[in-house]
């Protein structure tokens, strides 16, 4: 099977990379997308820069281009659910994009004509997902994760999101992956490690952190593709 792996940033696709060891590095529409085999399956590695619009266009890439039939996304989120904790790991059971507002002509945040307001993920890869945590003794959440074009720092803001869309955490990409995946009958998994939480300590080093959390993202995200036939 051709699998996509995907990140927004270079550092949460390094230690997947490394992990691989040989690739080859192909060039286009402005981005950079590794091939290789590994286990059972053909790889298509990329992140994609940040935001909703750059992880569309490689989410597609991936799909056309490539011909990956499925995608894994890994990166990191911020928690709007008191639940969740610095460094937890959170799998999205559906996705929506907290910054679609056509509320004007009488439809909800998040929607729009011939679309949806949540996109559901895919319930195979979210099992898989759960046997994989258990096998690396990881504790996984699951829930919705909502995606905009905005780092979401405001507390009010923050409470409105979670309150209009029950979502659990904050990103900037994956709604757009799991709508480009939808229209293109890809199934998707989002992972995301929570970077912040509403208890965050004054003295957090987010590079610090994005470097830990994208190494145990890419041995989860590794051990998926393991478990995928």
């Amino acid at each position: 099977m051709k699998i996509a792996i995907m990140g927004a940033m270079p550092e949460e696709i390094a230690p997947i990379l490394e992990k691989v060891g040989v690739y080859t590095t192909h060039e286009i529409a402005g981005n950079k997308y590794y091939t290789c085999r590994y286990d059972r399956h053909d790889l298509v590695i990329a992140y994609s820069k940040i935001g909703k619009v750059f992880s569309a266009l490689t989410a597609a890439t991936m799909i056309e281009t490539f011909g990956a039939q499925t995608m894994l996304f890994s990166g990191v989120a911020g928690a709007i659910s008191p639940q969740l904790a610095i460094g937890d790991l959170i799998v999205a059971t559906r996705l929506c994009q907290h910054d679609l507002d056509i509320t004007a002509f009488g439809h909800p945040y998040g929607y729009v004509p011939e679309g949806a307001q949540f996109v559901e993920a895919d319930a195979d890869l979210i099992q898989k997902a759960v046997a994989v945590a258990a096998e690396m003794g990881e504790k996984l959440h699951t829930g919705v994760i909502a995606t905009g074009d905005q780092f979401v720092a405001d507390p009010v803001r923050k409470a409105w999101i979670a309150e209009t869309f029950a979502a659990d955490a904050l990103e900037m990409e994956g709604a757009s992956v799991a709508v480009v995946c939808e229209a293109l009958d890809v199934p998707f998994f989002i992972l995301r490690a929570i970077s912040d939480a509403a208890d965050m300590d004054a003295g957090f080093d987010f590079d610090s952190f994005l470097e830990s959390s994208a190494i145990i993202s890419a041995d989860f995200v590794m051990k998926m593709v393991e478990h995928i036939d």
